[in-house]
């Protein structure tokens, strides 16, 4: 006969009801993985690429949560369907579902499904402490290779983040690459626009007089004219300096570098502002 604290009834319920819990819990998490990836998609649209490797982290242990809850409810269908075996009255499990009996020891504690811990329980009262003791300590190897894998806690490689979030953007349209992740996120507003407008004037300098355009600022000793730069009224000086330049008839020649180095101090200034 079996030991006295063994129900039949009792342990066959708990074990549909494991299977049923176990179901819902997949699907509600499978829900919030979706989410979790459309959240991914769009920092990678936004280019917040660092956010979106973190999050990936977090899908990715997730996954590996549902790949655990799937096996346990394997385990739990099988036990259902060789119950007559688990209905034995033995000191141990009977090889045919004992791989199942160690996994279901071993990790329903590590999951959050209350229903699995009242049959957890129903088994270490079957089978004595000492049983289940040699279970969580996996003697014997006795535990499956697979369920022992899914319980590791380690950081996901950068390739495996990487693949996560190649076939995320597929899945959501946006164009991205793991060559992109360490692009500089590029000045925006007034910073910009005088970026822009410093390079170009670079640019200006190495052309011959010919290719120069007819709005390239003049130079003079005192050094660029910024009175020609737009919205930007000429100081004192400036207009001095300008005044000069127009009554002389031959210009002294340009040094381009001190020219620039003058604009550059200029800009420094703008940015105070």
């Amino acid at each position: 006969m079996p030991a006295p604290t063994w129900s039949s009834a009792k342990a066959k319920v708990q074990l549909k009801l494991s299977v049923q819990r176990l179901r819902t819990v997949q699907q509600k998490r499978e829900a919030l993985a979706k989410s979790s990836r459309r959240d991914i998609a769009l920092s990678l649209e936004k280019g917040k690429i660092e956010s979106a490797r973190i999050k990936v982290e977090a899908v990715i242990n997730e996954d590996i949560n549902l790949e655990l809850l799937e096996l346990l409810e394997l385990y739990c269908e099988l036990l259902i369907a060789r119950f007559g075996l688990l209905d034995q009255n033995t000191r141990e499990p009977d090889p045919g579902i004992k791989e199942g009996v160690c996994a279901i020891i071993y990790a329903a504690q590590r999951i959050e499904v209350k229903e699995l811990h009242v049959f957890r329980e129903i088994l270490v009262q079957k089978y004595g402490r000492e049983f289940s003791t040699a279970v969580m300590e996996n003697r014997g190897d006795c535990v499956s290779d697979r369920v022992l894998k899914k319980l590791l806690v380690e950081t996901p490689s950068a390739q495996l983040v990487d693949g996560y979030l190649t076939e995320i953007s597929k899945a959501y349209g946006v164009k991205w690459s793991s060559s992109a992740k360490d692009e500089p996120a590029k000045p925006v507003g007034m910073a910009s626009c005088v970026i822009d407008l410093l390079t170009g004037l670079l640019q200006d300098q190495t052309q011959t007089p010919e290719e120069a355009p007819d709005s390239l600022p003049s130079y003079s000793e005192e050094g660029p004219s910024i009175a020609k730069l737009p919205d930007l009224p000429p100081t004192e000086e400036e207009d001095k300096a300008t005044r000069q330049t127009t009554s002389t008839t031959t210009a002294p020649k340009d040094n381009p570098g001190d020219g620039f180095e003058a604009l550059a101090r200029r800009f420094q200034e703008l940015k105070k502002h």
